[in-house]
């Protein structure tokens, strides 16, 4: 088994050359899987991007969609709003948490303390940010980044109870959000997930 990843631009290339590859092929669409199964038994297992799916896969994952974008780690956070891929509108912020130390005792108290307080803080400033950019909407999808702890803490805002239903996809994994980290999201968001056997 092993995974790749397609643009979605260039699936329905890749759905052909499947069939080259494999002979007629059977499909049977899900709502949040389509399995190919050609005619020599490879199969390909193919996520759905932005479930459930509607109509044709290779349409459906070209669709142009506005996607919300919330990136957070504990260094930093971003919001943006994608109409395709072009960013829209957004906002990326940085804050100061301290790093661990090795101190024991008080010392390693107060410092967990004092970090914590830091995360707290940066986590609100975060969700400010996400409800002054993504609430307005409407949006299609809400995708996220970074920390899944750091994500959660800000999406428990109530503020952004009407984002929790539009998550979709795999937490994109990125480094501290800055705005050039924001924009090459969509590289990821956008790309199609699928396992191969053999």
């Amino acid at each position: 088994m092993r995974t790749v990843t397609v643009p979605a631009a260039r699936l329905r290339r890749w759905l052909a050359g499947f069939a080259e590859r494999h002979g007629p092929t059977q499909t049977e669409s899900g709502a949040e899987l389509v399995t190919l199964t050609g005619s020599d038994g490879a199969q390909a297992w193919i996520e759905v991007p932005f479930p459930p799916l509607a109509g044709e896969l290779a349409e459906h994952a070209e669709r142009s969609r506005r996607v919300g974008v919330l990136l957070v780690r504990r260094g930093g956070h971003a919001a943006g709003i994608f109409d395709g891929t072009e960013l829209i509108t957004s906002k990326v912020d940085s804050s100061y948490v301290q790093g661990t130390t090795k101190a024991g005792g008080w010392s390693q108290q107060r410092y967990a303390r004092r970090r914590a307080n830091q995360s707290k803080a940066a986590f609100a400033d975060a969700a400010d940010i996400a409800a002054r950019i993504l609430l307005p909407g409407p949006l299609d999808a809400l995708v996220c980044g970074g920390d899944r702890r750091a994500v959660d803490e800000v999406l428990a805002d109530t503020r952004l109870a009407p984002l929790r239903p539009l998550v979709t996809g795999r937490l994109l994994a990125v480094p501290d959000p800055r705005l050039k980290v924001l924009q090459a999201t969509p590289e990821q968001f956008l790309a199609v997930r699928i396992t191969l056997d053999p």
